[in-house]
């Protein structure tokens, strides 16, 4: 028997859903009809109703578009997607629970209010140069790169920089996410865990081809492409994504040896996974919280390594 379809109408009436909501998640190949009239219009079956049901339950949990587009496809597990949502959620509730503090405080102060508010908030505030100052001190404190010439030293920093100190405002939730960013790197475990990334690794067995400042622009200049790619759902051996990984190899001299060498790649995946531990995947977490930029970037970083490994198990 043929499985009874329903029209996009019947299924908004169905779900409590708009129409128009419907047609945008065909459109972006979140949740796609199984067929069509000979008219165009869409059919849906009971399981695109249930997908639609479970991600009007997933968006009500505040799962962004993307997240719910890798459960559904099976890229991210239902495990770690969950562990993500509540990692986010509670730096959500974090930051209410801050904002409702400094409510309550300009409540009980007597006078204007309305400056009390203002000066609660600036007060809590973290600025950047006071971001920048706590890094540098880190950094100086710690000796984390040691081995690393000073030219290398900053862009082995660039992207936090650029996407967590740098931030000129930030939201109520980027400060919760700051303030247990600081918790985590004055742990001596988490500094630790970060030297044994042994940044002298990636300069002295990469050999990088051009200065720093050179350097640095380019690979912006790849991970912005890496990352239109990676949006536009290009897989790893699209011709797209090709190019681009041929440009990143590029950046290194003696690229032939080393990147495509079997053997170094070994050694540089046997490496990363000897670099991953708890702290550092919060801090990974707590990073993509406070910046959908830098969130983007991992995954396109993500779409990276999914080639060279490729490369390694053909």
């Amino acid at each position: 028997m043929q499985e009874r379809t329903y029209s996009i109408g019947e299924v908004a009436k169905m779900i409590g859903a708009k129409v128009r909501t419907i047609r945008y998640y065909d459109e972006i190949g979140l949740v796609r009809p199984a067929s069509h009239t000979e008219g165009g219009h869409r059919l849906y079956t009971a399981e695109d109703i249930w997908r639609l049901e479970l991600t009007a339950t997933l968006r009500y949990l505040d799962f962004s578009i993307e997240e719910i587009s890798r459960l559904l496809s099976g890229a991210l597990s239902v495990e770690k997607a969950l562990d993500w949502q509540i990692e986010s959620l509670s730096i959500q509730a974090s930051a209410l629970g801050n904002m409702i503090s400094i409510l309550q405080q300009a409540k009980r102060q007597q006078g204007d209010s309305m400056r009390h508010l203002y000066d609660f908030v600036q007060a809590k505030a973290s600025h950047v140069d006071q971001r920048k100052q706590f890094i540098a001190d880190k950094v100086a404190a710690s000796d984390l790169f040691e081995g690393v010439p000073a030219e290398w030293q900053s862009p082995m920093l660039h992207y936090f920089n650029k996407y967590i100190v740098g931030q000129e405002k930030t939201t109520a939730q980027q400060r919760a996410a700051w303030n247990e960013l600081q918790e985590i790197i004055n742990d001596p475990q988490y500094i630790k865990d970060t030297k044994n990334t042994n940044f002298a690794f990636f300069i002295q067995e990469l050999q990088p081809r051009y200065d720093a400042d050179t350097w640095i622009k380019k690979l912006d200049h790849i991970y912005a492409r890496l990352s239109q790619a990676w949006e536009a759902k290009r897989s790893p051996d699209s011709p797209e994504v090709q190019s681009i990984i041929e440009e990143s190899v590029s950046l290194y001299a003696n690229a032939e040896q080393t990147i495509y060498n079997a053997d170094f790649l070994k050694s540089y995946f046997e490496h990363a996974e000897q670099t991953r531990s708890p702290l550092i995947e919060r801090v990974n977490r707590l990073c993509a919280i406070m910046s959908p930029q830098l969130n983007l970037l991992s995954e396109g970083n993500i779409v990276y390594f999914q080639n060279l490994q490729r490369k390694l198990n053909p």
